[in-house]
């Protein structure tokens, strides 16, 4: 299971590994949460933008949540920050940074949107094992065209879109996600 830049992650790896004739071993099945090879750039720059966003990390759980409330208005701001922990890592220097490296995002746009779409279609297309795609009704992502496009590439796959959820889908509804995910899991 995948979430933006996971799913796009998981997505390449299967293919990567199918290609090798290793995919069934390893994967069994995969879920995309609100990632498809057709990507709105207005949102994915948006998502950029906040990941490269606040490199020297935050003095404290309370500014990382700050952070987060600006980037996502719509979403009520939880009364502890302590779910951010699993999001953060915590550095000697006592800072709190993402878990995601800004080397890997720059790396990212060094090779080119165009080409990255195109490597997630092609592996989409050869996409054999059960998969389930779960957008976010409100994602500014991944746009219903763009969902409608990966289900016509991957007709086998199943497709679940969370009402009221914007692109972070687990975090603006995990109750709905979180069934949505066990019962495509439970078929397998």
């Amino acid at each position: 299971m995948g979430a933006s830049l996971g799913g796009i992650v998981g997505l390449l790896t299967q293919d990567a590994l199918a290609a090798e004739g290793g995919a069934q071993a390893l994967f069994r099945a995969l879920i995309l949460v609100d990632i498809v090879p057709q990507i709105q750039q207005g949102g994915e720059k948006r998502v950029r933008h906040f990941m490269a966003g606040h490199p020297q990390g935050f003095a404290t759980l309370d500014e990382a949540a700050t952070a987060v409330a600006k980037y996502l208005p719509n979403r009520r701001r939880p009364s502890s920050q302590e779910g951010l922990r699993k999001n953060l890592r915590q550095h000697a220097d006592g800072r709190y940074y993402w878990h995601w490296d800004n080397r890997m995002m720059a790396a990212f746009a060094r090779a080119g949107e165009g080409l990255l779409h195109e490597r997630m279609q092609r592996a989409a297309s050869r996409l054999t094992i059960p998969t389930l795609l779960i957008r976010g009704e409100l994602s500014d992502v991944v746009s219903a065209e763009g969902a409608a496009d990966f289900l016509q590439t991957v007709p086998h796959a199943e497709f679940v879109e969370v009402e009221g959820a914007g692109h972070m889908v687990a975090g603006d509804d995990n109750d709905v996600f979180v069934d949505a995910v066990k019962r495509f899991l439970a078929k397998l």
